[in-house]
């Protein structure tokens, strides 16, 4: 079954375009992966993305992304999803299109838009600020749901002037972060994610939402490509992320990005972006992360084998796992720059002792298909990644030549200039105060005075100690 998908012309085509396809079974079992997510939209999404990458999984991800899509009220979306379904499997029934159901749903949404705009509309002549408040985001609800994101960011903002308390400015901005991720817009989640901290909550309110804001941070963060600054927010990702707030609109853990994914999505970037002792101090030593990376022991496994310095066995876990993380909808665009990074860094960190090192060794340590390992030490040698020079004659990968002994000399002539200049400045200060000379200073003036105010001082004080003998 697997092998007619993958030659069908929906597949056919990506490889024309030059996507990527998986061809190797997953290591994840599909029920079990997306039992992670309760919400429609995310589970439709994730579903999407496997089935439109993996031929190996392609029918059984369209079956229940079409299932999924029927219990919500997007018709766009249903319709959109059994055409390209009936170009992987054209004879399975859910790739026949349910006209009926498409008819009756499209009726069913179009009444009941009237309705909650009529709704809307008797609130406003009333001028009931709450209730306003409450029909606005029923209407936000609604259009999310039928996949006029644009159109629910409105109403969500509209919210805004009635809202009464922070907790409601909290509540709305949170919506629009959900919103904002489901199209991909990561600039509109840093900004909204902004709002929210800006609300000022306390007490419970806040430690709920800190979880939140820090893993949704990450996310943009590593969509964005700042893997550092993504590994902050996922590694202080507090532990209450793990448990679900059954009062909450939105169920974050179960919606959007699961505990599992904070683990793998902080592992990677911090692997990325970061050295062995700030993985070994930062990640490994972290109380709170401690607790995500249980969820996935591979990653810990992985960042382990690099702090004891195991590079190509840390590349092999991860290489191991590449064709899973293709299958995510969000490390997708960012995988291979991710991993070429983690790459790079082992080179890196590895040749730091050696003086020289073969380019045969290099190739065995880190071994790669498609390209000689010479090309990828001068690319990184280029870009200013790797100080060393390659010897093809020799075949060595050679470190560039030190003078310890100019280093030392050029520190100590720095430290003697250093004292020298502090020694005059005393010397002269002694010289004054012996001479009766005061100079009073403004309270406050230190911390008005400006940088360059003190170089002038200091220069006067040398100048007078100049004329005292003191050259």
């Amino acid at each position: 079954m697997a092998s007619s998908v993958e030659q069908s012309p929906f597949f056919q085509q990506k490889r024309a375009k030059g996507d990527i396809v998986v061809t190797d079974p997953p290591k994840f079992d599909l029920d079990s992966y997306i039992g992670n997510y309760t919400a429609g939209s995310t589970r439709i999404d994730r579903l999407h993305h496997i089935g439109s990458h993996s031929p190996f999984l392609a029918v059984d991800a369209y079956r229940l992304a079409i299932s999924e899509a029927k219990k919500g009220k997007n018709v766009g979306l249903y319709t959109a999803l059994v055409e390209v379904f009936s170009g992987i499997a054209p004879n399975d029934p859910a790739a026949l299109m349910d006209t009926t159901w498409a008819e009756k749903k499209t009726r069913d949404t179009s009444h009941e838009q009237d309705r909650l705009e009529h709704e809307l509309k008797s609130y406003k002549n009333n001028l009931i600020k709450e209730s306003i408040r409450m029909g606005n985001e029923d209407l936000g609800h609604f259009y999310y749901d039928t996949g006029d994101y644009s159109s629910a960011a409105k109403a969500y903002m509209k919210m805004r002037e009635h809202c009464t308390s922070s907790k409601h400015l909290a509540d709305m901005n949170l919506r629009l972060v959900y919103v904002s991720i489901t199209q991909k817009s990561w600039m509109g989640v840093q900004t909204n994610l902004a709002k929210v901290e800006a609300a000022q909550l306390k007490g419970d309110d806040k430690s709920k939402l800190e979880p939140i804001v820090s893993s949704c941070s990450g996310l943009a963060q590593m969509s964005l490509g700042n893997f550092r600054e993504a590994a902050k927010y996922f590694i202080n990702t507090s532990p209450a992320y793990l448990t679900t707030d059954p009062s909450a609109n939105i169920t974050w853990q179960k919606d959007v990005i699961s505990p599992n994914d904070i683990a793998v999505y902080g592992g990677l970037c911090a692997l990325a972006s970061m050295d062995r002792s700030d993985l070994q101090n930062k990640v490994l030593g972290s109380n709170e992360f401690r607790n995500f990376l249980e969820l996935e022991p591979h990653i810990r496994r992985a960042i382990n084998l690099f702090c004891n310095s195991k590079y190509s066995a840390c590349l092999e876990v991860l290489e191991s796992y590449r064709t899973d993380y293709y299958l995510d909808v969000y490390l997708f665009p960012v995988l291979n720059t991710v991993y070429s990074r983690i790459r790079s860094t082992s080179i890196v960190q590895y040749f730091i002792p050696f003086s020289c090192v073969t380019l045969d060794e290099m190739a065995s340590k880190f071994p790669v298909s498609g390209f000689r390992i010479e090309d990828e030490l001068e690319e990184m040698i280029n870009s200013g990644t790797l100080d060393a020079r390659i010897d093809l004659v020799d075949r060595l990968l050679i470190s560039p030549p030190t003078n310890p002994h100019h280093d030392v000399h050029t520190d100590a002539l720095a430290m003697a200039d250093k004292y020298d200049h502090t020694l005059r400045l005393r010397l002269a200060r002694l010289n004054m105060l012996a001479a009766g000379v005061e100079i009073k200073q403004d309270k406050g003036a230190g911390e008005k005075m400006s940088s360059a105010m003190g170089d002038g001082i200091g220069a006067s004080l040398r100048g007078l100690g100049s004329k005292m003998g003191f050259t």
